[in-house]
Order: C-alpha cells, then sequence, then structure tokens
C-alpha cells in the first residue's frame, strides 16, 4: 500500500466497519449518508492512528470469526443462566467469587480480547490485571467451583485465543 493511501486510510477495515455502522445507525441508505459514513470512516481513524498499535503479527482471522461466534453463543447460554439465578436462587445462598486466572496470553490484543470476552459474558466481569500482565482478576456471580470456572476460561477462551494471536 503506498504511503499517500496508507496515510488517508490507516485502517481500511474500519473505515468500511465505521461507514457501514453509520448508515445502519441512520436507518435510511441515501447517497448523502453513504457519503458521510465514508468520510467518517475516513477521519475518525486518520486523526485516532497515531495512537493505535502495530497490527499483531500472526493474527488468523478465520478463528477469531469463530471464536466470535463461540463467544456469542456463550452470551446467549449465560443470559439464561444469569435469569435462572436471579430469579431461583435468594441473595442468602449465592455464592459470588473472586477468581485469580493465571494468563499464558503475552501479547496486550489478546489479553485484551480475553478480557472483554469474559466481561461481555453475564454473569462474569473482568476485575482487573496485574501490573504485570500474568494474571486477570474475575468476579463471578454465582458458582460452587471457582477452580473450575479458572479452568473453563483457561480452555474455553485462552487456548482459542493462543491460537488467534500466535
Amino acid at each position: 500500500m503506498s504511503r499517500a493511501i496508507r496515510w488517508l486510510l490507516p485502517h481500511p477495515l474500519l473505515t468500511l466497519l465505521l461507514a457501514v455502522v453509520w448508515v445502519l445507525l441512520q436507518n435510511e441508505v441515501t447517497a448523502g449518508m453513504i457519503v458521510f459514513g465514508i468520510i467518517l470512516g475516513i477521519i475518525i481513524p486518520s486523526g485516532t492512528s497515531i495512537w493505535w498499535p502495530d497490527t499483531p503479527q500472526g493474527f488468523r482471522m478465520g478463528k477469531m470469526i469463530s471464536y466470535s461466534f463461540m463467544v456469542i453463543w456463550d452470551i446467549m447460554v449465560a443470559n439464561v443462566q444469569v435469569a435462572w439465578i436471579v430469579l431461583t436462587v435468594p441473595n442468602a445462598k449465592l455464592k459470588p467469587a473472586w477468581i485469580v486466572v493465571p494468563l499464558d496470553l503475552l501479547q496486550p490484543e489478546a489479553i485484551t480480547v480475553l478480557a472483554g470476552t469474559i466481561t461481555l459474558t453475564p454473569g462474569t466481569v473482568s476485575a482487573d490485571l496485574s501490573d504485570e500482565g500474568h494474571s486477570l482478576l474475575v468476579h463471578v456471580l454465582h458458582t460452587d467451583d471457582p477452580d473450575a470456572v479458572r479452568d473453563e476460561i483457561k480452555s474455553r477462551y485462552e487456548a482459542r485465543l493462543k491460537e488467534i494471536f500466535s
């Protein structure tokens, strides 16, 4: 990609995504909305590109797409589970827990995706990352076995993210 095009479109996929989201938010497809969406899609990434980290090396988009579908499914299942907990478990019998999840991930982008995945899934929230980035503190709404939750996070999410970002 030439320097001029790279300067104009530092993140081409983000430009496209922002333009499409703008048109969808307007709830009508007109030439003016498409042009304005493209303008926003160029201005926003260009204006913020100096703060963006470099693209992670070895990123596997195909695996990220399958990971995204898995996370969407987990979010839907967790919504039902949390609704059931809220409706059937009295507050006195809730077993919330703080869980330390040791991390094997090294890339900041992968750790961010993991923390976001945990927070997006109802019933769990990422609360803190250790100073060295070696562990993540997670709060769980209700669990009988905190170790099982930790192991599930590591095997279900972290292992896949290691494949995506390797």
